[in-house]
């Protein structure tokens, strides 16, 4: 890539406030390409480094851009309850191979409210064995939230393991009625 079409690509972040603590969202021309849990400064800045190095630019902090502006009002109402399916464009230049042909059927196949074991999801992308790796690709999921690896479950019906922590995989299942709200 040339130095001029270097210039030409916009990486454009904002953190926004949820339920779950603060998220990092960007976003390209493409559409939203990474979602960030636990967004404290020191993350924040360990991102916005990994973002510039994969993607050729430096991020841009741009809340009212267009391409984030529409990501943040459908993150406030899916943590409000009021929006079960983001529509929202995705570049998926973060990830390739398997984990996107996993985490694309996880995007399209496993709705609001549902859950799928890992290895239901290996038989639903041809690698009925690959359990595991299907592990594998919720842990480098670049789009949690959007592309919900929280709803992807053990077959014995554990909860799993999940990136951004249990307990913020027990609130977005409980958010979305697949688990009981905590007591206290």
């Amino acid at each position: 890539m040339n130095s001029h079409a270097q210039e030409e690509q916009l990486v454009v972040w904002a953190v926004v406030g949820s339920d779950i603590g603060p998220l990092l969202l960007a976003a390209t021309d493409e559409g939203l390409v990474n979602v960030v849990f636990h967004a404290t400064e020191p993350v924040r800045d360990r991102t916005l480094g990994r973002l510039a190095s994969r993607l050729g630019t430096t991020p841009v902090e741009a809340p009212d851009t267009p391409q984030l502006a529409e990501a943040i009002r459908q993150f406030e109402s899916y943590f409000a309850g009021e929006l079960h399916d983001f529509a929202l464009p995705l570049d998926w230049s973060l990830i390739s191979g398997f984990n996107r042909q996993v985490l694309r059927e996880l995007a399209s196949g496993v709705p609001y409210g549902s859950v799928v074991g890992y290895g239901d999801l290996a038989r639903r992308v041809g690698q009925p064995g690959a359990a595991q790796a299907v592990g594998v690709a919720m842990g480098s999921n670049p789009l949690p939230v959007v592309v919900p690896c929280h709803r992807v479950v053990e077959s014995d019906g554990g909860i799993g393991g999940f990136g951004g922590g249990l307990e913020t995989k027990r609130k977005l299942l409980a958010l979305e009625g697949v688990l009981p709200e905590p007591l206290f």
